[in-house]
């Protein structure tokens, strides 16, 4: 059976997300004799697909390489063997897009969490204090991958007031320029209607420490208990993971989520056009700043500073804003041997012009 001659809107895994260009991509192996499927899930070399006759479990030995980035993830497109025992994924398209984060081992990788997703969505507890930087930091990696993100604070009834929820989601969009910031609550529904609209017709992924309350978000959008749900400690709002893998699950009202475990930790991997997308009003800022190469401390003519000091734009985002550029350059360094040297090379003249801010200021006082 020639699995591309349906069109892309009636073919059986449209409602996974299949669509004219993936059909384009994939002819070469349908020449083949591959069919097309899509990673629902993966486990240590296996993967389940979803293919038109059903889902499958597949090995992925054939493309295994040793970058963890390019491994086969939950929402990649495979070319799977129409048949075998065991099943081979042979090959997966090219990814439209990918949220990658830097690994916690010491060596210089990063690891992909989910493939070709249109939209990120980072719930954020309001059952704990809110941590902006760490907002900042999942919204450069959403940005970086290509996708739309929205940030969604959950447990939305457990705000006393309206004032303060009003307050909170006003606070979440100082820190989130241009992304959507929804209050919701999976208790009493409330921003549930405007979420699932956000993410009807597409792939979404939601991303979040333990505890977020992601899988009772999933739950909730799916309509059903599916993901497994355990209760926070009230001591620090924080959860145990109930998500331990990857899953991609079809939704009732169209588009397709996948849910990820709980993320501790959350480092940028070459994300630095995503940092300049979370901080643009900075970046636009420092185009207007006397000189190109300010550091936005103390020089004369800085558009940021006086942004600062006028009160229109928080010094908290601005420490921010350095911290994660700072991380993204060591990161990017890691692997850019003439990165490394430039910043050797701006290293040693800021040090040269701090010895010899110095010993001006020896001289005068001499």
């Amino acid at each position: 059976m020639n699995l591309s001659s349906p069109s892309a809107s009636s073919h059986p895994l449209a409602r996974f997300g299949w669509d004219e260009g993936w059909e384009a991509e994939f002819s070469p192996y349908a020449a083949q004799g591959l069919v097309p499927g899509r990673v629902v899930r993966v486990d240590r070399g296996q993967c389940d697909v979803v293919t038109a006759g059903g889902t499958v479990r597949a090995d992925t030995a054939f493309v295994t390489p040793h970058d963890p980035v390019r491994v086969v993830c939950t929402g990649d497109w495979v070319a799977v063997e129409p048949d075998g025992n065991p099943r081979y994924v042979r090959a997966y398209l090219p990814r439209r897009t990918a949220f990658v984060r830097s690994t916690s081992s010491k060596r210089s990788e990063g690891q992909i969490l989910a493939a070709n997703v249109d939209h990120a969505i980072i719930a954020v507890s309001l059952a704990v204090e809110l941590d902006l930087a760490r907002v900042e930091r999942f919204l450069a990696l959403a940005w970086e991958s290509g996708a739309q993100p929205a940030v969604v604070l959950t447990k939305a009834d457990l705000v006393p007031d309206a004032a303060t929820l009003a307050y909170l989601v006003q606070d979440v969009e100082t820190a989130a320029p241009g992304v959507p910031v929804l209050a919701v609550s999976a208790v009493d529904g409330e921003g549930l209607d405007v979420l699932a609209a956000v993410v009807a017709g597409g792939t979404a992924v939601l991303l979040g420490q333990s505890g977020a309350g992601k899988s009772t978000l999933a739950n909730a959008l799916l309509g059903e208990d599916v993901m497994d749900v355990r209760a926070t400690r009230d001591a620090d709002g924080k959860g145990r993971h109930t998500t331990t893998t990857r899953n991609l699950l079809p939704l009732p009202g169209g588009g397709v989520l996948i849910d990820t475990p709980g993320l501790r930790g959350v480092g940028l991997w070459d994300a630095g056009s995503g940092v300049g997308q979370v901080f643009s009003e900075i970046e636009e800022l420092a185009e207007r700043c006397r000189f190109h190469d300010c550091a936005h401390e103390s020089e004369p003519g800085c558009a940021v500073r006086a942004a600062i000091d006028a009160g229109e734009l928080p010094e908290r985002r601005l420490d921010s804003y350095r911290k994660l550029m700072r991380e993204n350059q060591r990161i990017v360094a890691k692997t850019d041997a003439r990165l490394r040297a430039e910043i050797r090379k701006e290293w040693k003249r800021r040090g040269a012009e701090g010895r010899a801010a110095m010993e001006a200021k020896r001289g005068r006082r001499r």
